[in-house]
C-alpha cells in the first residue's frame, strides 16, 4: 500500500491509502479549493468551524453520490428485468 506525505490545509500529514497518487492528489486539490471558497464566505469564523462545514458539505456531497448510484442501480435492474422478461422498453412505453 502506498504511503503518502502531504501538506493539506497548511498540515502535515502522512498516511497509508489504496488510492493512486492522482486521487489523492485530486482529493487533496477538492478540499483545499472548497476550504478556500468557504474562507473567502466566511471571514469570521475559525479554522476548525471551516473545517466543519467542509466535512458537512463532503458529507453531503457523498450522501447525494450514494443515493444517485442506487437510482442508477435500480433503473439499471428494471432494464435487465425487461430484457430477460423478453419486454422491451418500446413495448412498455406504447402501454402507458
Amino acid at each position: 500500500m502506498p504511503e503518502y506525505n502531504l501538506n493539506v490545509l497548511g498540515m502535515d500529514l502522512s498516511f497509508r491509502a489504496e488510492a493512486s497518487p492522482d486521487q489523492v492528489e485530486q482529493a487533496r486539490l477538492l478540499l483545499e479549493n472548497r476550504f478556500e471558497k468557504l474562507r473567502q464566505h466566511g471571514r469570521l469564523f475559525s479554522k476548525e468551524k471551516l473545517l466543519t462545514f467542509l466535512a458537512l458539505g463532503l458529507a453531503d456531497d457523498l450522501v447525494q453520490a450514494k443515493s444517485q448510484l442506487r437510482e442508477y442501480n435500480s433503473r439499471i435492474q428494471a432494464l435487465l428485468d425487461n430484457i430477460s422478461d423478453g419486454t422491451s422498453v418500446e413495448e412498455e412505453n406504447r402501454e402507458s
